[in-house]
């Protein structure tokens, strides 16, 4: 035992007379290889969404580790699921870019825990429609666990919240070739036509406002950055409706409802739970007269004509509108309507994930419940 512990002092009492300054050369020359790993790993991952081959990212992880496998196989299911939804709206991918910004690297012997933001391009264009492109962006927030075998470094483990992570053969298909039969433009018509009063809810400013602070996605104004004058909900049970409410109440920029009853924000304290919280916010809206409940039902329900809406539920919806996504009977999240793309497809953002101007239904399935909620004037 006092061999050993002897040992163990030579060790510790030879690490002290290493020079600072070497120690500090050799940290920056391995977080210097990671950055380097990274910004390949991610430019192969990103390359997988447009051209889709799954064993081009294989080399990045260690398919023999179970923890590393799942990682691996997340991606390749990730990028098999955008391109089946894809086949079934009737588009192509043509293009996908991004860019990472690492928050922080902490090397420990041959492993690392890495934080990072992925920022993500994607575009598309209806089959027969060439001229006709659409560019929406994903933003990710990263943790990854690396750790270096036979001089290389490989993905070990890693967690992140996706918005387009979801089972490629749930994905709903009713009419889904034909979305310029089912998506038109008569809601954007209507609010053309209504008279000049002045309105409680400023839809232009809320659409503003959505796009400025939609976080890391690509397309984002504030230097990719939420608002800083709100609490950041992400790892407190999610930012979607903290963002929704910000959308439709920031008295600044925003859509400039009033702040009333138990829906409200202290600035630096925090939002109420009627701001925050999923189901209490939809409650909040239909029961305050803030808004009302255009339809709710699953992908075929909303988009199919009936004789309240001829042209489908979903084509109520206007500019600064919300939608929630209804999962086992509770809302899971909440994104803003902030257009249509040249098809007449409705385009949302939101947070947790970062989403700008992605198409409504990206990353939900067959099992969804959407909960279209109009925003009164």
């Amino acid at each position: 035992m006092m061999h050993i512990a002897g040992k163990i002092i030579l060790v510790f009492l030879l690490f002290l007379q290493v020079p600072a300054h070497v120690w500090a050369e050799e940290q920056k020359g391995v977080e210097k290889e990671i950055t380097s790993f990274l910004h390949k790993l991610f430019e192969e991952r990103t390359r997988l969404l447009s051209q889709h081959r799954p064993d081009s990212i294989e080399p990045f992880y260690l398919p023999k580790e179970k923890v590393s496998r799942f990682a691996l196989q997340q991606e390749q299911r990730r990028a098999k699921y955008l391109h089946t939804w894809a086949e079934k709206r009737g588009v192509t991918f043509t293009e996908s870019s991004g860019s990472i910004r690492i928050v922080r690297i902490k090397p420990r012997g041959d492993t690392a825990q890495v934080f990072l933001v992925h920022t993500l391009k994607l575009t598309y264009r209806y089959l027969g429609q060439s001229q006709k492109l659409h560019s929406f962006g994903v933003g990710t927030r990263h943790s990854i666990k690396l750790k270096k075998v036979q001089g290389t470094w490989h993905v070990a483990r890693e967690w992140y919240s996706d918005p387009i992570e979801e089972n490629p053969h749930t994905i709903p298909s009713d009419s889904a070739k034909q979305p310029s039969k089912t998506y038109s433009s008569q809601s954007d018509t209507q609010e053309q036509t209504v008279s000049a009063r002045k309105k409680r809810f400023n839809r232009e400013k809320a659409v503003q406002y959505a796009n400025k602070y939609a976080g890391a996605a690509w397309g984002a104004g504030n230097n990719n950055r939420y608002n800083p004058k709100y609490l950041d909900y992400h790892y407190n049970g999610g930012d979607c409706t903290n963002f929704a409410s910000q959308v439709i109440g920031d008295p600044e920029e925003g859509g400039g409802l009033p702040m009333r009853g138990g829906w409200y924000y202290r600035y630096k304290q925090g939002g109420s739970t009627s701001w925050v919280q999923t189901d209490a916010l939809k409650h909040f809206l239909i029961y305050s007269g803030y808004g009302r409940q255009v339809a709710k039902g699953r992908y075929a329900d909303i988009i199919k004509p009936t004789a309240s809406h001829p042209q489908g539920a979903l084509s109520r919806l206007q500019p600064g509108d919300l939608i929630g996504y209804e999962l086992d009977g509770d809302i899971d999240h909440f994104s803003i309507v902030v257009g249509r793309d040249s098809n007449g497809y409705v385009l949302v953002n939101s947070h947790t994930g970062d989403r700008y101007q992605v198409p409504w239904d990206l990353g939900w399935d067959k099992y969804t419940t959407f909960v279209l909620i109009h925003i009164n004037d």
